[in-house]
Formats: structure tokens, sequence, C-alpha cells
């Protein structure tokens, strides 16, 4: 049997677990007002204001061993899918975070819950890396940054589709059997993953044999004389992989901001209750979709048209900034919950639209066995940034302030961008024939 575009339907996957992936993530931020009352984590005789803020701090440290596991992960993940591939590295990702989560329905107090969000962590950072290595093994370097948005987008459907379906479930079933359901279909996606992702693209029985030279020929791995992986000290020794490093340190903050704390700055500024956030918190992923898919279609088609790697890099990374600069500082002023949410899907749309190029620099700087873990540290190091603005989020909105988190979001955006073009220097591929310079 012969799949026409069997790449396509690799990526399909891949997409769809993503989804689930954030599913499984954002139970906690959605349900936690009323976790937080049935498993009595804060004391009921506390003023309003002292229960918001007590609320917040509480979320802000299990969301920071959340962040730690993942951030642990992400190397850890980098390197074992180097080493076992994409098709097993998949499923030990899957498979812990799937668990995880049906787990926490079991959860009595601070202690397991931070316990199951750990494990979770542990499993959701997996497809990060994996993506990105599974991308560069699928697909000729003009589609990569497409792939890499289409990878993007899953993030933002499931974004989307999480405050409405764990609303629904919530409303139906309770806090406890939402877990249970939603960890349920990450376990359900390995079945058609195991069948479909048999091979890679060279060894694959379904693949066409047009559509394997397509893939080999546009790979600069093809070339590949030897595929050793790099050691990370060697990858820190490079100074282009600080271009990813620092780059994603300062950037991916600003998805997380939104995607941790949301829920929680409708409940805090807009009274809103688990079904109005569910109603209300999946506009801005919209712009976030829109933004995968066009950063990457927008890099893709530069570089068919002629212009250089380095030219569709950075100018995504420019066109996402300004998108989302201005409307970071717009978000910090307005007073209406509506038109605060339409403003954020401009600010993860751009934010989708540069980051996707970020993270396919790793295929553009290393080749086979190397990418799965430059993709590994720099999500590490998005992990180290995101926890500092995860520690400093309660205090930042302290008495229901949250000007200086969109203002923080506003700075973090060319320090971002200026760390790729010093520690980038020229982008372009590497040389998989030749040793690293």
């Amino acid at each position: 049997m012969k799949v026409h575009g069997l790449r396509w339907w690799v990526i399909s996957l891949i997409v769809l677990v993503t989804i689930i992936n954030y599913l499984d993530r954002n139970t906690l931020a959605i349900m936690w007002q009323s976790i937080v009352k049935d498993l009595n984590l804060i004391p009921a005789n506390l003023s309003p204001e002292e229960y918001s803020q007590k609320s917040k701090e509480l979320y802000s440290y299990i969301y920071m061993f959340f962040m730690v596991a993942y951030g642990i992960s992400q190397m850890l993940s980098g390197k074992l899918y180097d080493k076992i591939g994409t098709r097993k590295g998949f499923v030990v990702s899957v498979a812990i975070w799937a668990v995880a989560d049906a787990c926490t329905s079991f959860a009595k107090g601070l202690g397991s819950l931070g316990f199951f969000r750990v494990l979770l962590g542990l499993g959701e950072a997996g497809p990060w890396p994996g993506a990105t290595k599974s991308n560069a093994e699928w697909f000729p370097q003009k589609e990569r940054a497409f792939a890499q948005g289409l990878f993007g987008a899953g993030a933002s459907i499931g974004a989307i589709l999480s405050p409405i379906l764990i609303a629904l479930l919530y409303v139906a079933l309770g806090w406890k059997m939402t877990f249970i359901v939603v960890g349920a279909i990450g376990l359900t996606w390995l079945i058609p993953w195991l069948i479909i992702n048999k091979k890679g693209p060279k060894d694959h029985p379904w693949i066409t044999d047009e559509e394997k030279q397509y893939i080999l020929e546009g790979q600069p791995e093809s070339k590949m004389t030897n595929d050793r992986a790099l050691s990370w000290k060697e990858l820190l020794q490079n100074k282009k992989s600080y271009s990813i490093i620092v780059g994603r340190f300062f950037l991916d903050p600003i998805w997380w901001m939104f995607v941790a704390w949301l829920p929680i700055y409708l409940l805090d500024v807009y009274k809103f209750d688990i079904k109005s956030i569910g109603m209300t918190a999946w506009v801005p992923y919209v712009g976030a979709m829109i933004g995968s898919i066009a950063g990457g279609w927008y890099s893709g088609m530069m570089i068919k048209r002629g212009k250089t790697v380095n030219f569709a890099r950075k100018s995504s990374l420019i066109i996402g900034g300004i998108i989302m600069l201005p409307s970071l500082v717009a978000t910090a002023f307005v007073a209406d919950a509506y038109i605060a949410v339409s403003l954020m899907a401009l600010i993860l749309c751009g934010f989708q639209f540069s980051i996707g190029n970020i993270q396919t620099l790793a295929s553009d700087f290393y080749c086979g066995k190397t990418v799965g873990a430059m993709a590994g540290l720099g999500g590490a190091a998005a992990t180290l940034g995101v926890m500092f603005t995860m520690f400093f989020v309660p205090y930042l909105t302290r008495g229901g302030n949250w000007l200086p988190f969109f203002l923080l979001g506003a700075i973090l955006v060319p320090l971002s961008i200026v760390s790729v073009y010093i520690f980038g220097g020229k982008i372009e591929s590497q040389d998989c024939s030749a040793p690293l310079k």
C-alpha cells in the first residue's frame, strides 16, 4: 500500500497530539477556582482580596513545579528523541502525561496536586523537541517552517478548544472526571501514531518513490557523512546556539503568560466564572493559530521565491514583533474584557508568527541526531524564562492591577529579536557533509 502525501499524515498526527497536550495542560487553570474550594487549599475566612492574592500565589507555585519538570524534560527529551527516534519518543511522552493528568483526579491536597503536575510536565515537554526533529526528518528545508507552523497551530487549536471543552466537561462531570476523560484521550492517540508512523521517510513501506525523492533531495541531512550527535558542551560552545537559547528565553514567557494566567486574569479583573471563562478564553488563540500558519507559510514562501534563509527567518521575527509590541501596550490600558481578549489575539498571532521560525533554527544550524538536543536546550532556556515570569506575576498583579503584567511582555519582545540578530549572525543551513565549524 502506498499513501500519497505521507509526510502530511505524520504532521497531522503531531498537530492532533499537540491539541490534546493543551487540553491536558489547561485543565488546572480553567477549573482552578473549583479545585481550590473542593480541596480546601485556602482558608475560607480570608477577605476577598486576600483570598484572590493567596489563590494566585498557590497557582503560581504549582505552575512553577510544572515548569521545573517541563524544563528538565525539554533537555532530556531532546536527547531521548535523538537516541530512540521520534516514533518511540512520542509514545513515552504521551503515556507519561496522559496518565499524570488522569491521576490528578485523585489529588487530596497541595502536595499531591503538585506531584501530578510535575509528572505532567515531564511528559508534556517532549513533543516540542520531538516535533522539530520529526519535521527535519519528514520535510525538505523549504517546508520546515510551515510544518513547524502547523505544529504551533496545534497548540493554538488546543488552547481554543480547551476552555470550551473543559468547561462543558466540568459542568457535566465535575473536575475529577474531567481530568480522567482528558487523560484517556491522549492514550487513545497512541493507536494511530503507532500504525501510521512505522519508520522514517527513507524506509517507510507506505511512502511513494516521488515523495521520498522530494523529501530527501531537499534535506541538507541527505549529504551527511557522519551523523554523530553533538554533546551539550559542543552546542554551548557555538555562538549560533544562543540565538535559539536566549531568543526563546525572552520570547516564550509571552505565550505562557497567557496560557497560564488568562483564566486567572478574567477571574481577577472581570469576575468571570468557569462558564464565562470557557466562552471567552479561546478568542486569543484564534489569532495564535493564524499566526502559526502564516509565519511558517511566509518563511517558506520567501525561500521558494529565492530569498535566503537568513532573510526569511529574520523578517518573520520582525513582522511578529511589529504585531506583538503595540498590542501588548494597548492591552495594558483597556478596561473592557472583550476588547482585551481581541487585542490578545493579535499578541499571540505575532508571537506564533515569530516563534515557529526561532524553533526552526535548530534544524537550520544542525543536522540529524543533534537537532532534538538543540531544540531541547532551547526549550529548557524558554522554561527558565517562564519560571522567572511565573514567580513575579502574583506580585506584579497585586491588588488586581495587571498593567505591569502587559508591560513586562512588551519589554521581552525586542530583547528576543535583538538576541537572534546578535547571536545568530547570518542564518544559513549547516553543511551536513562537513564538520561543524
